[in-house]
């Protein structure tokens, strides 16, 4: 059908792109910030010894070697891309042990954006278009390397032109850019750190096996924990994303600390006082989890397979020594919608999520509903109960949550009704497009977010706090790198304790916080798993 010079340039223009194809794979940076027409000019060291290894081989030897090459350059290339995501999203590369959890919640984020049959789609998207890659890359190995065996001497040559060149440029150090060295290696360094994480992973669980065993705490009788709060509600409020970020040394700060001085002032005038200080948390960019079970266990839980472990154990908690002690515990999570089981470790009495919630309006992004709203019920369901036992509640709100586009308005307490009040606001609010086509209206919008969960939270208090009302609200981690800028942000998230009761606070007036919701630049950071044994002798005056 075609002619042979056709047919020659054909096998000449898929060969010529096999190898860009190739060398394109080897060289591609597993960072965002390096990706640029540069970083693929670059020579791999990996084609050089790869193709070298080959050309000594024989012809069965050679063509199987060059699928299994083909196929783990796929695969290293998948995992370049997903270490691309995770240093966007938690400034660090994926850890190919304790990471896969991440993918579930992922699948929620875009099952909430796309739909359910979206998602699916999407998803087999991707797949289909890996598997075509990898087809694509084994390919042009077989090729390339059959190529060589044909013109053995030439290939040869031009190895050893190309070796020569890599050593010199290593040698002297040229670069393109910084971070961007001529003589690449890049997959080569990819997968030697990744088969190094293998055995720090399994160092680490010893190591947090040694830290779990140690717990102060647990053999504490009941009644000799959390006396000082007896007879008291309080209230463990996570709020998404709520970063240092926030509050200080960024353009967000201002219209944030707007809103935390004049809640101090509003609950002051009602008879509230607060003091705030700041906790490092175990992730940034997202896993809520781990901030959680950081907090509540008092153990450093900065990723999966650790989660996982004290999750199966009998770790003291702070939900679980509340229960012990009296409280009826309850946790609330809007954005929940199935079984949670790790919940049987932290011992709640009752656990409440979105199908439990009754809520029957929109959802706003990833938020299933308004944090006014989840508040609202929380009080409706357990706080607004007559003569009711003093009750702990952990409710993690999510308004702030990314994309932060939609956001919903405050409306009057008495007005939420089913939720359906919030069915106009979506359409009036910015569309997530709008929002992510520009950096800053990205950070306006994070900030909008921010100052919309702490302004439910402020008004919650002035409508609904009594003189036994005790509440502990914080950030669960910074936002990712879109806000933040990047990992010089830090981990450092804002706490604070509001109450009504003067003694609640002169508890922990050894702490040094800062007087108000708005923690300064000067005021004290732990590590949040330090939070729980210190609150335990805070609130506890038989402590160890």
């Amino acid at each position: 059908m075609f002619s042979p010079e056709i047919r020659r340039a054909t096998t000449w223009v898929l060969t010529v792109l096999g190898g860009l194809l190739i060398v394109a794979a080897l060289v591609l940076p597993p960072d965002l910030n390096l990706l640029t027409p540069l970083a693929f000019l670059r020579i791999p060291v990996e084609a050089i010894a790869g193709f070298g290894l080959v050309l000594l081989l024989p012809g069965r030897a050679r063509r199987v070697v060059a699928i299994l090459a083909g196929v783990l350059l796929a695969l290293l290339t998948v995992l370049k891309v997903t270490d691309m995501g995770f240093n966007v999203a938690f400034e660090r590369p994926f850890d190919l042990v304790t990471d896969w959890s991440f993918f579930g919640p992922a699948f929620d984020l875009l099952e909430k954006s796309a739909g359910h049959a979206g998602a699916i789609a999407e998803v087999a998207g991707i797949g289909l278009l890996a598997v075509a890659f990898t087809v694509a890359l084994v390919f042009a190995a077989l090729r390339l390397t059959k190529l060589a065996a044909g013109h053995r001497r030439t290939a040869f040559r031009t190895l050893a032109v190309l070796a020569v060149l890599w050593i010199g440029c290593a040698v002297s150090g040229l670069q393109f850019a910084e971070n961007q060295p001529i003589a690449a290696r890049t997959t080569a360094s990819l997968a030697y750190h990744n088969a190094i994480q293998v055995g720090a992973e399994i160092k680490d669980q010893r190591q947090f096996a040694q830290e779990s065993s140690v717990d102060a705490y647990r053999n504490t009788p009941p009644d000799q924990l959390l006396t000082a709060l007896r007879g008291k509600n309080v209230l463990l409020v996570f709020v998404e994303s709520y970063g240092r970020v926030a509050v200080q040394g960024s353009d967000i700060a201002p219209k944030v600390d707007a809103v935390l001085d004049a809640g101090t002032n509003s609950l002051r005038a009602a008879g509230f006082d607060a003091r705030s200080g700041f906790l490092t948390s175990s992730t940034t960019g997202g896993g809520s989890w781990l901030a959680h079970s950081t907090l509540e266990s008092g153990l450093w839980i900065s990723n999966q397979k650790r989660y996982t472990t004290v999750t199966s154990s009998d770790r003291l908690t702070l939900a679980s020594a509340f229960r012990h002690a009296g409280w009826r515990t309850v946790n609330d999570q809007p954005a929940n919608f199935a079984d949670w089981p790790e919940g049987d470790f932290y011992d709640y009495s009752q656990r409440y999520d979105f199908r439990s919630i009754g809520y029957q309006g929109p959802g706003f992004g990833y938020a299933s509903m308004p944090d006014q709203f989840a508040l609202a019920q929380l009080q409706q369901a357990e706080l607004a109960k007559p003569d009711h036992p003093p009750v702990m509640a952990e409710l993690d709100l999510v308004s702030s949550h990314w994309p932060w586009a939609p956001l919903p308005r405050m409306v009057g307490w008495n007005e939420l009704g089913d939720g359906s009040v919030f069915n106009p606001m979506p359409a009036q609010g910015k569309t997530t497009g709008e929002v992510w086509s520009d950096p800053a209206k990205v950070r306006a919008a994070y900030g909008d977010s921010i100052v919309y969960s702490l302004t439910a939270l402020i008004s919650y208090l002035q409508t609904y706090g009594d003189d036994n009302t005790v509440m502990v609200f914080l950030g669960d981690h910074q936002p990712n790198t879109a806000v933040t800028g990047g990992e010089a942000a830090g981990r450092d998230v804002p706490i604070s304790i509001v109450a009504k009761d003067p003694a609640v606070l002169d508890r922990i007036s050894g702490w040094g916080w800062d007087s108000g919701l708005h923690p300064g630049p000067r005021a004290p950071v732990w590590p949040m798993n330090a939070f729980r044994d210190r609150f335990f002798a805070a609130y506890s005056p038989k402590s160890p």
